[in-house]
């Protein structure tokens, strides 16, 4: 008996010649058939271990017309998560498919989410920052043949379906805000770097600054990672200056870090939006329950993951459009944490 050594897997008959046995007993000890004897199970099992076997699950369940859809998400904390799940739970309803939800944080190496459900059978899989800028992540994706859709990727890829919204628009959109309220001086706080919306949020700041003539001072650029704890510590040392020294307007990259930066700023006694504005991005629910609520860029993340789950079931069942990108419109949503300066 020779181990299989290809690159593209070994399948079932490569696990039925290196056993000495049919495929089709391979595939009644993958079904968990209780017509196969114990000591031929193991012979297969052990056979499968060998080979590095991942029983196509996914094929099984396409011939069964229900798509099996994998989500893996990154942050269970994050405000953004009951939208986005809600998105994808009405869509799957609607068009019959078994949803299968793995966190990144369960595992130690993000793949290991996308070999989990792999394993599981998936045959399409929404994959969100950063892991949905991995090019390691599609080509196993690709490898597995279950289709990998990109989701909120600031820089989607070009050879698969993805659904987001323009982050350097929307960002650019709420700079141009803040400056028409007579804000020269604005402070930006920036995202996880390992997630390309931070960076093409960034760049939209920074666009924004260039084109309205104003610079942009490097004690005005701080360094967050979307999580309400970094906003705390920007604010600590925002609000540790002079007060002639800060900035009159401050552009957090996310909902979270705003949220954070003006219960500081309350802490403080440093008044929203008298003595500083505050904005934020995404829209999630954080955005209306502080106070004063707060003013941001509204990212329709339900209607996203709707879109998500419908793109990848139409591309299972073969009815994919052209179309492979969707992107979302955003809206710049005015409340009370900003005002002129």
């Amino acid at each position: 008996m020779k181990q299989n050594n290809s690159k593209q897997g070994a399948t079932i008959h490569d696990v039925a010649e290196y056993a000495g046995v049919s495929a089709m007993t391979v595939s009644r000890v993958v079904n968990k058939s209780a017509s196969v004897s114990e000591k031929m199970r193991k012979k297969i099992e052990n056979a499968i271990e060998e080979l590095n076997y991942v029983p196509n699950l996914a094929a099984r369940a396409a011939r069964t017309g229900v798509n099996k859809i994998g989500i893996i998400f990154s942050n269970p904390k994050s405000h953004n998560l009951g939208d986005f799940l809600m998105g994808a739970f009405t869509a799957g309803s609607k068009l019959g498919c078994e949803l299968l939800i793995e966190p990144l944080p369960a595992h130690p190496e993000p793949l290991d989410a996308l070999k989990t459900l792999i394993n599981k059978g998936v045959s399409g899989v929404i994959l969100p920052p950063p892991i949905c800028d991995s090019l390691e992540a599609h080509q196993l994706a690709r490898k597995h043949s279950v289709t990998a859709l990109s989701f909120a990727s600031g820089n989607p890829k070009l050879h698969s379906p993805a659904v987001l919204i323009d982050d350097f628009s929307g960002a650019s959109a709420m700079t141009h805000y803040l400056i028409g309220l007579g804000h020269k001086k604005i402070a930006f706080v920036k995202g996880d770097p390992s997630h390309s919306p931070a960076i093409s949020r960034f760049e939209g700041f920074m666009v924004a600054m260039a084109e309205a003539g104003l610079d942009v001072d490097d004690d005005c650029i701080y360094q967050g990672d979307f999580t309400y704890k970094s906003g705390l510590e920007v604010a600590q040392k925002l609000f540790a200056k002079d007060k002639f020294q800060r900035p009159t307007a401050i552009f957090a990259t996310n909902d979270e870090m705003a949220a954070a930066i003006i219960a500081v700023a309350h802490g403080m006694d440093v008044k929203v939006p008298e003595e500083i504005s505050v904005a934020g991005f995404d829209d999630t629910a954080i955005a209306s329950t502080v106070w004063p609520q707060l003013t941001t860029v509204h990212q329709p993340l339900r209607q996203m993951a709707e879109k998500a789950v419908e793109i990848l079931d139409a591309s299972l069942r073969k009815n994919a459009q052209e179309q492979k990108h969707f992107v979302a419109p955003f809206k710049l949503v005015e409340r009370e944490s900003t005002g002129h300066c």
